[in-house]
């Protein structure tokens, strides 16, 4: 059984793109905003990992992995900020909650691959426990 992951993004080539890449190896979800993605939580669906982007309409990236990292329910849930913001280091460092990565937009496949390899790892074994 496929590891489900949770996209949020508002840029429908971007989702499209990740779809792509990533549907092989993983069940995708995909979401337009943070509203969106956190209601699909809220229904009881509970992803592997998260990939989200900072800038989005309506309840940004950083709001939206705010409230999950809050949450009793989803705060353990790997992220990775995937975003085109050109100070997103910085922006990441300010947080006042750990992601697992951050990449820049436009991103290597490769790259995110082991990003999510990565967390999911650490996840794992987090989740065994």
């Amino acid at each position: 059984m496929k590891k489900t992951l949770l996209i949020v993004d508002d840029d429908l080539s971007i989702l499209k793109l990740l779809n792509f890449i990533l549907s092989k190896d993983y069940e995708i979800v995909v979401k337009n905003n943070g509203i969106e993605a956190f209601s699909w939580l809220e229904d009881g669906h509970m992803p592997k990992l998260i990939i989200s982007d900072l800038q989005m309409p309506y309840f940004d990236g950083q709001s939206f992995i705010k409230n999950v990292k809050i949450s009793g329910f989803y705060r353990n849930i790997p992220v990775i900020m995937l975003s085109a913001a050109h100070d997103l280091e910085e922006q990441v460092a300010n947080m006042p909650f750990k992601v697992e990565a951050y990449i820049h937009k436009p991103f290597n496949p490769t790259t995110l691959k082991t990003a999510i390899n990565q967390a999911l790892q650490v996840y794992d074994a987090s989740d065994s426990n």
